[in-house]
Order: structure tokens, then C-alpha cells, then sequence
């Protein structure tokens, strides 16, 4: 039998790994270094909570991966300037 409790932490999963995916997606454009870190912990979090979406977070997940791949390549690039102007 399910119990509230238990239906309300499989909704929250849900929406973590939802939540991952679009943290994921805005960290690509910008605040790379703050959206991509939250997308991975959230990621991490609704799969540890098995979320119904184990897809979505895992796409979260790369995705968060990416923006921090994505804020050291343009570092890099830019010489060492955190800000190139």
C-alpha cells in the first residue's frame, strides 16, 4: 500500500530529475558555473531516489557534465582570463 509520504518523494524525484535536464539546458548558455553543479546534484539525487524518469536524469546529468566541459574550454581559450573582454 502506498502511502503518502511515499508517493510525495517519488513526485519530488520526478520533478529533480525534471528540474536537472533544464539546469542542464540553461547551464549551456549561461551561469555554466553554478547551473552545472546543480544539475549534477540533482541528477545524483532523484536517480538515488529512483526516480520514473531515470532518462531525463541522466540526460540532466550529462548535461551538467557538459556546462562544466563548456566553462573550462573557454577558459582555456581565453588564456587564463576568467572574463575575456
Amino acid at each position: 500500500m502506498d502511502t503518502l509520504a511515499q508517493r510525495q518523494r517519488a513526485y519530488d524525484a520526478d520533478q529533480m530529475a525534471v528540474a536537472s535536464f533544464i539546469l542542464g539546458l540553461l547551464g549551456l548558455l549561461v551561469f555554466n558555473l553554478v547551473l552545472g553543479p546543480c544539475a549534477i546534484a540533482l541528477a545524483a539525487l532523484s536517480l538515488r531516489r529512483r526516480t520514473s524518469r531515470p532518462v531525463r536524469a541522466g540526460l540532466g546529468l550529462a548535461l551538467g557534465v557538459a556546462d562544466l566541459a563548456v566553462l573550462v574550454a573557454s577558459v582555456l581559450t581565453s588564456h587564463g582570463a576568467f572574463w575575456p573582454f
